[in-house]
């Protein structure tokens, strides 16, 4: 990985979005950490952000959080580029795009409020790690404390979806039960009825899941 870093960047002026994407994102899955690569990466992709899809703007930010990479520039010009095309976006590009910001710390109210319109109308087709990875970020973002209502929306219709069909939950994962409920009580969103299912949920299946004391923490 490091004589492919070298060989790359003087080079990476001639990658492709799908080049720079790629070679981000196996970097990313292997935790191979080299900075140098990934400014000369920012540095090649903002003058080409427009020519990224949705799936390659949120594998390219995923990366760069997994290695934990900040570049504001970069990610100030992924969120300008993804706003107007926010609507080709399916759940995991989503969920992967907010989760990355969150966990840069990188704010960006426009970009999660326009996430937040284009999940809603989808909502049923994320699966349980993006629900959680979607609403976590939005809670650690302080997303819905703008008091934005498109952002409120968005916990509202997680919390109906769920609610409405509370058998789901019993295939749920602990780690992801964990993280909706206590994402709901970050947010201060009025989602008891859904809190409520959860914590049923963990006590019925308190020996399966074995919940550590943080995550039982959590849902105090």
């Amino acid at each position: 990985f490091d004589a492919v870093a070298k060989a790359a960047i003087p080079i990476i002026d001639d990658f492709n979005s799908q080049e720079i994407t790629n070679t981000v994102n196996a970097f990313g899955k292997m935790d191979h950490r080299h900075p140098e690569l990934f400014d000369a990466v920012a540095k090649a992709a903002i003058p080409i952000i427009d020519d990224f899809n949705s799936q390659e703007i949120a594998n390219t930010v995923n990366a760069f959080a997994k290695v934990n990479h900040r570049h504001p520039e970069l990610f100030d010009a992924v969120a300008k580029a993804a706003i107007p095309i926010i609507v080709n976006f399916n759940s995991q590009d989503i969920a992967n795009t907010v989760n990355a910001f969150a966990k840069m710390g990188h704010r960006h109210p426009a970009l999660f409020d326009s996430v937040a319109n284009a999940a809603i109308p989808i909502i049923g087709s994320f699966n349980q790690q993006e629900i959680a990875n979607t609403v976590c970020a939005f809670a650690a973002t302080r997303a819905t404390r703008h008091a934005t209502q498109t952002s409120k929306l968005l916990f509202t219709k997680v919390s109906d979806a769920i609610t409405m069909n509370a058998a789901v939950l019993q295939d749920w994962e602990g780690i992801h039960l964990v993280a909706v409920s206590f994402a709901f009580m970050k947010a201060r969103h009025e989602g008891n009825e859904l809190i409520g299912l959860i914590g049923n949920e963990v006590v019925r299946r308190k020996d399966e899941l074995s919940l550590d004391a943080r995550e039982l923490g959590n849902l105090a």
